[in-house]
């Protein structure tokens, strides 16, 4: 378990360096961020530690194999060859594969997945005397990735995405992505101990992952990671992992956290979400416009995900709520006002330039997070 391993984090646009910060704080070594990951190195169990405790990454994946310059299925089956699968199977596993090609030579997902997958296969017949792999067994998640000719051969080692916390059992009208609302939470100028706020805090998401980072949660405890079903991976050890990060959980640090919505239904799934992160009394809640919201603390932050238009429907609403958003900053100018948007009237609506802007993806779509800073008093 003491053996050194290349890893990479899969990361949305925008988030790599936040990422690549995480796998720092963690004790990473030699953490690069590239393109859409990041790249460190590490033993197992502390790639099994990053799977609970990363907050904006959506996978962690070990690398098996890489090359420069793959142009043929035969390159590709002598890669896959390479790996020494037999160290990392029993024999019993359903090897899952998939692929992902982009402006490559090879562009058929479907003919990678099929060459990688007997490659493997071939490699454990000749390595281990069998001819028959039964396949019932813990899925085993390979996954080929070809950009521009350049192949990397990665094992999952989450399984499903690391979004999924595991306390959110409905979307809502404008699901928020639990990686994406941790990042925006880093984002915003909002440090644990400040007050925070949500006007707009449809089932919780915003406020829950920023309640996660104040008591230090790992996000990932309550939830299994595929690699916990890897027959060369100490099931053990990783309980101790787990136990240490439980350990480590301080719900009482959660203070001065809470958000409202004028929505009844949203309101009651944000209060179901919070039951099942274990977060029940630590975040206040109400039913409520965001044009009735008068707050008594100071130096605090408003931090949302309003509607954008596309998805209700009425631009001319959302025009308005963003005007009314200046006019709860102006209720409390001591507080900054962060909100990710992706209509690019929101400035003009709301009556002022951003103090910071950033381009991200809630999905598919574009999306700036706008910062309005206040006007922060000494106490």
């Amino acid at each position: 378990m003491d053996q050194i391993y290349s890893w990479i984090a899969a990361s949305a646009f925008g988030l790599e360096g936040a990422i690549a910060g995480e796998l720092r704080r963690l004790g990473m070594k030699d953490v690069r961020a590239e393109n859409g990951l990041i790249r460190f190195r590490g033993t197992l169990l502390e790639g099994y530690a990053c799977n609970l405790s990363l907050r904006f990454s959506d996978r962690v994946y070990l690398l098996m194999a890489e090359a420069e310059n793959c142009l043929s299925f035969d390159s590709l089956f002598q890669l896959v060859a390479t790996v020494p699968w037999e160290n990392y199977l029993s024999g019993t596993e359903f090897i899952h594969l998939s692929a992902q090609c982009a402006r490559s030579q090879l562009m058929s997902p479907r003919d990678c997945q099929a060459i990688a997958k007997k490659a493997i296969l071939n490699r454990l017949r000749d390595k281990t005397g069998r001819s028959v792999f039964p396949e019932t067994g813990a899925e085993f998640p390979v996954h080929v990735s070809i950009h521009e000719n350049a192949v990397r051969v990665m094992l999952d080692t989450t399984g499903t995405s690391l979004s999924r916390r595991g306390y959110r059992t409905w979307n809502g009208e404008a699901p928020l992505r639990e990686t994406l609302a941790a990042a925006l939470v880093e984002f915003s100028p909002w440090r644990p101990g400040m007050p925070l706020y949500d006007p707009c805090c449809g089932t919780g998401t915003l406020l829950i992952e920023a309640a996660l980072r104040q008591g230090h949660f790992a996000p990932g405890l309550q939830r299994s990671f595929a690699m916990e079903h890897f027959c060369f991976f100490d099931a053990e050890a990783g309980k101790a992992v787990k136990k240490q990060l439980l350990d480590a959980c301080q719900p009482s640090r959660i203070t001065g956290i809470a958000g409202s919505d004028i929505n009844l239904e949203a309101v009651d799934l944000a209060r179901r979400h919070l039951k099942l992160a274990g977060l029940k009394d630590c975040i206040s809640l109400e039913v409520k416009p965001l044009q009735e919201v008068i707050l008594q603390a100071k130096n605090g932050v408003f931090l949302c995900n309003p509607p954008y238009g596309e998805r209700l429907g009425d631009l001319e609403s959302c025009h308005q709520l963003y005007h009314d958003l200046r006019l709860l900053q102006e209720r409390h100018p001591t507080w900054s006002l962060c909100a990710i948007v992706s209509d690019p009237a929101f400035e003009k609506c709301f009556g002022r330039r951003a103090d910071k802007k950033r381009r991200l993806y809630n999905g598919r779509l574009e999306c700036q997070f706008y910062t309005f800073m206040g006007r922060r008093i000494r106490a």
